[in-house]
């Protein structure tokens, strides 16, 4: 199974990259694991919110492929502990999953579109970070739900 992290504009802070960057070499023993980056939107700061969220809702449609299991990082997403994150990573693998498409929005969130074509929502805490921090926190968790399914000593109940 591959796993393809999308996300809305580049990551610029480079502490974050540098993190990032670091668990997604680590995830290189366990998964295909890549980032696809859609572009940042020209012109944003004349659009309203609702038609950025309608143009990158056609750019993440666009990043879609058929037979794709599409899960949105969601502040409304079901959340789980970590062993259960991984669980059910483990799962996915199991029941031939092409590619676990997991997608992190623009900064007003998702078109009713892209939820209307998500399989599920994942929220990774109650609380609100920013976009570029989510992707770190996404990237980390996928890594340690790895090292979960594969009972090395990385977590630590």
């Amino acid at each position: 199974m591959k796993i393809t992290l999308l996300v809305v504009g580049r990551t610029v802070d480079n502490n974050i990259i540098a993190g990032i960057n670091e668990y997604t070499q680590r995830l290189g023993r366990f998964a295909q694991f890549d980032t696809v980056v859609i572009p940042e939107l020209k012109n944003a700061k004349k659009l309203s919110e609702a038609q950025q969220k309608e143009l990158e809702g056609d750019a993440i449609l666009a990043a879609m492929a058929p037979g794709d299991r599409v899960v949105l990082l969601d502040e409304g997403g079901k959340e789980y502990r970590s062993t259960e994150f991984a669980a059910w990573i483990e799962h996915k693998q199991n029941v031939s999953t092409k590619r676990l498409l997991f997608v992190v929005g623009g900064p007003y969130g998702f078109a009713p579109k892209v939820y209307n074509a998500a399989h599920e929502k994942l929220s990774l805490s109650k609380m609100t970070f920013s976009h570029q921090m989510i992707r770190l926190l996404f990237v980390e968790q996928l890594y340690r739900a790895y090292t979960i399914i594969n009972h090395l000593p990385y977590h630590h109940e």
